[in-house]
């Protein structure tokens, strides 16, 4: 039996990838999306400044390196520009007096809002894990809880950046929301 000629295998058009698209913005586009991403504009400025990145993990291991860098003032204006997640409209009352209670004290220890990572935690578990890690900070000290608050800053500024830039495949996507994660 004689078969027709085979056809060239088919190739997908290549399409840009975000990362391509951020390579080659225009130095002020990508620092706004960094500043979307990262809260601080010496953090924003300094990964804007080194594209272009050869793939979302070269650019997640240098925002981690560049975030190591951050002055307490860097620090400081990242951490004004977060805010809590919002509570679902169903959410008892209790619940939001209480948060606002725990964020109240968290404030008054430690000069900033509070900012958690929240990328793996289901949006069910949210409230009491907020809840949970800042009754459970308030027990550190501030140097302490600037090294914790700046870690989760980084979490965050994966989540985000990968959200924006990246794949699953590269990043934990889920965290994005102003502080702490959602």
């Amino acid at each position: 039996m004689t078969r027709g000629p085979t056809l060239a295998a088919h190739r997908l058009p290549y399409l840009p990838r975000p990362l391509d698209a951020f390579n080659t913005a225009a130095a002020d586009e990508a620092h706004a999306l960094l500043l979307r991403c990262l809260r601080s504009p010496r953090w924003s400025r300094r990964l804007a400044d080194h594209r272009p990145y050869p793939d979302l993990d070269a650019l997640l291991a240098a925002a981690d390196e560049a975030a190591y860098d951050l002055s307490p003032g860097d620090l400081a204006e990242a951490l004004a520009g977060e805010s809590l997640p919002e509570l679902p409209e169903d959410t008892y009352s209790a619940a939001h007096m209480a948060l606002s209670a725990a964020q109240a004290a968290y404030e008054a220890r430690f000069g900033h809002g509070f900012v958690i990572y929240l990328g793996d935690v289901p949006p069910d578990e949210a409230l009491d894990r907020i809840l949970e890690a800042i009754r459970s900070r308030l027990t550190n000290d501030p140097e302490e809880e600037r090294v914790t608050a700046a870690e989760e800053l980084r979490r965050l500024a994966r989540g985000r950046l990968g959200q924006f830039l990246g794949t699953v495949a590269s990043c934990a996507t889920s965290a994005n929301a102003p502080l702490s994660g959602k």
